[in-house]
């Protein structure tokens, strides 16, 4: 007689086996610990210096001075004479902050709203995805430069308008997943246990998500750091006295000729945080992809 395998030992060996294939997954890997770095860097980098985030530096015959270990200024400092080392990991620190909590946002509107048309089917389901289809249809950036500029420049208002906007595609992506996962047994059983609607898409459909939901989101948050970085480039993003990369780049921008390390520097910080997101990105896709299981 053979014995059953109780669901939770079975969920528990697919994470153990998606688990095993990423650790396999060098570049993986190099890029988690990359950005652990860069995390830990944007937490504790400015206590590491000998300089505050406004600092001056006025003992040099210019403002803007070239990387030195000789003065403390390991990167330099800016146009207004402050500290670029201190001002990059404070960037860095905001625009991961930035682009978790947008992503957050989508990721709970998109599952909630996908998982429900999904399941439902039929009429809502068709009403559900043409408003999603609406959405599409509307200038992404031109919308959250609107919200920008009617609501206020604030932060809460930079990750929640990109948020409410950014979660069209993960709606679409678990829905799909969702229509799937309805036709199968366990949720026929719960529908014949009696189980409401609600309780079904919380305990049964959105748990069986996860790995798309967790592959999409890390795929998101590179997106939403490009997508601040812009609107900062564009003066509509973080505001002084904070910063962002995107800001950091602008300044440096203006800079370029006379300066070029208050555009470099930053611009290769953005570009290794989102190389690091994006090749994560693809070892989780390729880790909790059931066609991997061997």
């Amino acid at each position: 007689m053979v014995e059953a395998v109780p669901a939770d030992a079975h969920r528990q060996s697919l994470w153990s086996d998606a688990w095993q294939r990423l650790q396999r997954s060098r570049a993986a890997i190099l890029a988690a610990s990359l950005l652990l770095l860069v995390c830990a860097l944007a937490l504790v980098g400015p206590w590491l210096s000998a300089y505050t985030v406004e600092q001056v530096n006025w003992s040099q015959a210019t403002l803007a001075t070239p990387p030195s270990f000789a003065h403390g200024h390991w990167f330099g400092t800016d146009a207004n004479g402050r500290d670029l080392f201190v001002r990059v990991w404070i960037g860095t620190r905001m625009s991961l902050l930035v682009a978790v909590l947008a992503t957050i946002v989508s990721v709970v509107i998109g599952v909630a709203w996908g998982a429900t048309a999904g399941y439902i089917g039929g009429r809502a389901d068709g009403w559900m995805m043409r408003f999603v289809d609406v959405l599409y249809a509307l200038p992404y950036m031109f919308f959250v430069i609107i919200l920008t500029v009617v609501f206020g420049r604030s932060l809460v208002l930079i990750f929640l308008a990109i948020g409410a906007v950014g979660w069209l595609t993960m709606a679409r992506i678990v829905r799909g997943q969702a229509l799937a996962l309805r036709q199968r047994e366990f949720v026929e059983a719960a529908i014949a246990l009696g189980l409401s609607p609600a309780t079904i898409i919380a305990r049964h459909i959105v748990p069986n998500l996860l790995g798309t939901v967790i592959v999409y989101a890390t795929l998101t948050v590179p997106q939403v750091i490009l997508f601040e970085s812009f609107l900062s480039f564009l003066g509509l993003g973080v505001q002084e006295p904070l910063t962002s990369l995107g800001r950091l780049v602008a300044e440096g921008a203006l800079e370029m000729e006379s300066s070029p390390w208050l555009l470099l520097v930053p611009s290769a910080v953005l570009a290794l945080v989102l190389l690091c997101l994006n090749f994560l990105g693809d070892g989780l896709r390729d880790a909790l992809d059931p066609r991997q299981r061997r």
